[in-house]
């Protein structure tokens, strides 16, 4: 008798307060754009029963598998796409789906993701330098590392890693590569970077993702996209893990909910803009002390939540 594939257990990031901000209920379709393992998507479809429908993305095809497991038990009121986010209009068309009531962009890695043998996410595992989201994108982390002139690598890792010794880490690593492996990447930085409460990789891992796999600019063309998808009281909710995210989120909320975006001093108004989006909370939510205790991963947290207009 042949085992049964047994899904991935995984913890989902301020789960009681994305599906409070949500408001999941029956008969909704509701996005999960970052759909991952299925944690947030499995509670928003229990929270919708018997008739709420799901539409989930994910730019890796590995979490888009574990997502199907995990999601057997809704086998009719879901639907999953391997893509990018910054595709979600487009693919939200071509199913034919319709406004929807609710989208949940839940950003950065899972911890599935960091686990995984082979991906390169993660300076505490000896892997290739990938670092890619899919296999069908052509760069890699060890592409950049060991190409790009020193300046470029320096400005990637100050503007994508906010790491305050980019200069002498590119240096340093220009130096030293080419490297084919993370643990060789993450000695080569600790070689420079001081050890203080983040392990001195830490920065140039993460501003290396998010160059590989284009994160920022991506989540700029899906915020757009996602509001232009929900119904009016339709929920926006964002969960971003650094402060880069966070700020492109905080400003794109601060925007859509305002009618005039004119520069200070331009009367009267030129621009016509008219607000899209009212903020249900202008403070943002963070993880308790209980669940930041329980699971670390989940102590940058940050999730915002608007409404459409």
């Amino acid at each position: 008798m042949p085992l049964l594939m047994k899904p991935p257990t995984h913890q989902p990031v301020l789960l009681s307060e994305a599906l409070e901000a949500l408001k999941a209920a029956s008969g909704g379709l509701y996005i999960d754009a970052t759909v991952g393992p299925g944690g947030h998507a499995a509670a928003i479809l229990q929270s919708s029963s018997p008739d709420g429908r799901l539409l989930g993305l994910d730019a890796d095809p590995e979490a888009i598998a574990t997502a199907s497991l995990n999601l057997t038990p809704y086998q009719s009121r879901f639907i999953l796409r391997n893509g990018n986010f910054s595709r979600l209009g487009a693919v939200a068309a071509s199913l034919g789906l319709g406004e929807a009531q609710g989208i949940l962009f839940d950003l950065g890695l899972s911890s599935l993701q960091l686990e995984s043998a082979g991906r390169g996410f993660s300076f505490q595992k000896d892997a290739p330098l990938d670092m890619r989201f899919g296999p069908s994108q052509t760069t890699t982390a060890a592409q950049i590392v060991n190409t790009h002139p020193e300046e470029e690598l320096a400005r990637l890792l100050r503007e994508y890693g906010e790491e305050p010794r980019a200069r002498a880490i590119a240096r340093h690593l220009v130096r030293q590569r080419p490297f084919q492996t993370t643990l060789e990447l993450a000695a080569a930085v600790a070689q420079v970077a001081p050890q203080g409460h983040l392990h001195p990789a830490t920065r140039t891992f993460q501003a290396l993702r998010i160059a590989v796999n284009g994160e920022l600019d991506s989540l700029k063309e899906a915020l757009p996209q996602a509001v232009a998808l929900l119904a009016p009281g339709g929920r926006l909710v964002t969960i971003a893990y650094h402060s880069l995210e966070d700020r492109i989120i905080k400003e794109f909320l601060r925007q859509e909910s305002r009618d005039c975006i004119c520069p200070p001093g331009v009367i009267p108004c030129r621009c016509g803009h008219k607000a899209t989006l009212a903020l249900i909370s202008k403070k943002v939510i963070k993880p308790s002390l209980a669940e930041a205790l329980s699971n670390p991963r989940s102590r940058s947290a940050r999730l915002r939540v608007a409404q459409r207009l």
